[in-house]
């Protein structure tokens, strides 16, 4: 179900906040974050307005210290399970920021960046699950470079200064569905 670089079955808003991966770039790692605006609301479509550099700083107080940020991600998938992809998988979504996994640099160069609709602080939804576990199945097909031990939290590849998917994601529970 993925063609041309996309899932067939997301609703795709194409973000600009991409670019090409070098030649040389192997997809094999991907990394699960969380999102939500502002924190811990959902479903206002502000997420699609910050990876479009559409996001109002006057909606929001916390919109004043991010909509000047050019970040996105490939994938979100949201509190009911729906996907969007925003980056071909083929293009370098910029989801990881200063990061650096197994002595590599700059993750988002050879990475798929999923962010799950929610916080730290609140667990995820049985749906987000099912769909994350499809997809990570899809991905692992189509780059089996990804092995189970290259699928990680944004905290992992850039300690100190993520923290997501937070403590609520359930890693087991995660991990047992994909393996």
């Amino acid at each position: 179900m993925i063609v041309d670089h996309c899932l067939s079955f997301a609703r795709q808003v194409t973000s600009p906040n991409c670019s090409e991966r070098s030649e040389a770039a192997r997809i094999d790692l991907l990394v699960i974050h969380n999102i939500s605006l502002p924190p811990g609301k959902y479903g206002a479509g502000h997420i699609d307005e910050l990876f479009c550099n559409h996001l109002n700083p006057d909606e929001h107080s916390y919109f004043t210290e991010i909509a000047h940020l050019h970040v996105s991600a490939h994938l979100l998938i949201d509190r009911k399970g729906a996907v969007t992809q925003y980056v071909p998988f083929n293009m370098k979504a910029w989801h990881a920021g200063a990061s650096s996994f197994c002595g590599r640099d700059n993750c988002n160069e050879y990475s798929i960046g999923i962010e799950l609709e929610g916080t730290d602080f609140e667990p995820f939804t049985a749906a987000q699950y099912e769909q994350l576990i499809w997809v990570t199945e899809l991905l692992r097909h189509e780059y089996p470079q990804i092995t189970p031990a290259r699928i990680v939290g944004h905290s992992d590849i850039a300690p100190g200064r993520k923290t997501d998917p937070g403590p609520c994601f359930d890693w087991q529970h995660y991990r047992s569905r994909c393996a």
